[in-house]
């Protein structure tokens, strides 16, 4: 069931607001159901590229339907967690937030049947956040930043923000 990564990822540095922080806002387009995207070596060059020498890193998704982990990034265990998350909030499942009979709050005309991805969502986590020493991402030997789409294809956003010492001044 391995299939290749065909989502697309681009992202542009934010002004900041203040010469303390730096932001970086990502989008992704993803082209199936349960996708991941692999965005470490996008936010590693946005950390190097602020110049920060000691500082804190915060990476989120704008989206309920998503999630930002950190884990290894290995064929296989993508498959593992495809299949997992299908077993703790099955698709197949009634949820109450797809009964539009009874729904009355945040509805659009083009509303998905997802509450199976809001629960999953839930499992995994909106956020992370890292600690950056030495100007760079402290990161454990095999962990990667992966954004998890659980309800496409769509196109999303993630905000990096980076809080630290040793950025550039804005004047």
């Amino acid at each position: 069931m391995n299939s290749p990564v065909r989502m697309r990822v681009s992202a542009r540095v934010v002004t900041s607001p203040g010469p303390d922080a730096a932001h970086l806002r990502i989008r992704v387009t993803s082209s199936a159901e349960i996708e991941i995207a692999d965005l470490t070596d996008q936010i590693s060059r946005f950390v190097t590229g602020a110049r920060v020498r000691s500082g804190i890193l915060a990476v989120h998704t704008l989206h309920t339907t998503t999630a930002v982990v950190l884990n290894e990034d290995e064929p296989l265990l993508r498959d593992d967690i495809r299949l997992q998350l299908e077993r703790m909030a099955p698709r197949d499942q009634p949820y109450n937030h797809d009964d539009l009979s009874r729904r009355c709050v945040n509805l659009t005309s083009a509303e998905r049947v997802n509450g199976h991805a809001h629960c999953r969502a839930l499992l995994l986590g909106a956020s992370i956040s890292l600690g950056i020493v030495d100007g760079q991402m402290l990161l454990g030997r095999w962990q990667r930043i992966l954004f998890v789409d659980l309800d496409g294809p769509q196109e999303r956003q993630v905000m990096a923000t980076l809080i630290g010492t040793g950025l550039p001044s804005s004047s």
